[in-house]
């Protein structure tokens, strides 16, 4: 870009690359702005604008704006031109919604659901709630453009198939988008739960960090990490999984064995189901994590004991990939991270106190602004992001063409 604001010419830009300037623009651009922004001429952008008019992507900007001196010509995305599903699938809580094309939830509900209870059971419950915001929101399912699902599990993104995931029996390998597809005529994208979190935060809360760190400690522990504003998923999908890390513990002998198989991973003492398993083996009446959540924040001693060694242990996993990683913000959900300060207090501590200075002098250690939702507001993001590709967008054009 020159210092007069003109990009360089660039005759390859797409429909979707100019689309995709309109949508962080809640008041629109003009003709002009696009020609100023893409280095275009008038001629092509005109072209490519009365494409994407014409595939209902645009629409002229709300008539009462131009009579506050608004430029003429000024067009805005139509976030009405379908919508998107999403499910964030939780080892014992699922969610789903209804988004429009700005990745805003219209409509949503949440049930309990144990997804140990298998794919067929799971997806028949998301479909069923599809089905019911779909009525509620008085749509039908040709409206769809997009579908969206995270699970708590390693995925296998170009597939869409969940591998060898420890709590999720019987879904290695399930094909999840051919369960959806034979009623919707729209892409499926199926992501890790914290990457969908992680990329929600990011996008929406954090927008000018390109890296950023999410840690969902729940019923299990997962991270999700952000790098260079693009989710980092690894070459098999498997970035980021901190906690199946192996730790050992001061005072433990016998490392319990973790729901991967292994022992002594981090999840195994600092997981929500461990702080249950390891309170009841204290004689405290608890059968979830919700149960463990209240305990602690009720102050229960053995409670506040088996969270601040939890805070620990998560601390100094954290701290590791903060050495190797660098992001600017952590951000932290899940169940457990409402204890009020007992988790933070001791995770803060050991990070900055074992990782690099210069790692930490800018880092930022929050609780997630958008939890529980982080994993909906996500998907809806990446969807989006798919929605509006060069690819996705000419296809629509072509479409409204034909």
């Amino acid at each position: 870009m020159s210092t007069t604001g003109l990009a360089t010419p660039r005759m390859g830009v797409s429909s979707g690359e100019i689309l995709s300037l309109f949508r962080d623009v809640a008041d629109g651009l003009t003709k002009a702005d696009v020609v100023r922004r893409t280095g275009l001429s008038r001629t092509t952008v005109n072209q490519r604008l009365d494409g994407l008019l014409a595939a209902g992507l645009l629409i002229p900007g709300p008539g009462e704006a131009r009579t506050r001196g608004r430029p003429a010509g000024q067009f805005v995305v139509n976030r009405d031109r379908g919508v998107l599903l999403v499910a964030d699938i939780g080892a014992t809580r699922l969610r789903a919604a209804v988004c429009d094309l700005g990745g805003r939830v219209r409509l949503e509900r949440e049930t309990r659901a144990d997804v140990t209870a298998g794919p067929e059971t799971i997806l028949t419950i998301v479909e069923k709630l599809f089905t019911e915001i779909l009525h509620d929101a008085k749509l039908s399912p040709d409206a769809v453009l997009g579908i969206g699902l995270d699970v708590p599990g390693p995925v296998d993104f170009a597939t869409g198939r969940v591998v060898s995931p420890p709590i999720m029996t019987g879904w290695h390998r399930y094909d999840i988008p051919g369960w959806f597809s034979s009623q919707y005529d729209c892409p499926i994208l199926v992501d890790k739960d914290v990457n969908a979190m992680a990329y929600g935060e990011q996008r929406l809360r954090y927008p000018d960090v390109p890296h950023l760190l999410m840690v969902k400690i729940g019923t299990g522990v997962g991270t999700g990490l952000i790098a260079g504003g693009h989710v980092h998923r690894g070459a098999d999908g498997a970035a980021g999984d901190v906690g199946h890390i192996q730790v050992t513990v001061d005072g433990v002998d016998d490392p319990p064995i973790c729901r991967c198989g292994n022992a002594g991973c981090v999840e195994a003492y600092a997981g929500g189901w461990a702080q249950v398993r390891d309170l009841r083996a204290e004689g405290r009446e608890v059968s979830t994590v919700d149960d463990a959540v209240r305990l602690i924040r009720a102050g229960d001693p053995v409670a506040l004991r088996l969270a601040r060694r939890a805070a620990r242990i998560l601390g100094g996993a954290i701290a590791d990939t903060v050495n190797m990683f660098n992001p600017r913000v952590i951000a932290i959900c899940g169940q457990l991270a409402h204890t009020d300060e007992q988790l933070f207090a001791g995770i803060r501590e050991i990070v900055y106190r074992r990782s690099l200075p210069l790692a930490t002098r800018n880092l930022q250690i929050v609780r997630s602004d958008l939890d529980p939702r982080a994993g909906v507001l996500g998907l809806a993001q990446l969807l989006v992001d798919d929605i509006y590709s060069p690819e996705r967008v000419q296809a629509l054009i072509d479409r409204a063409a034909a």
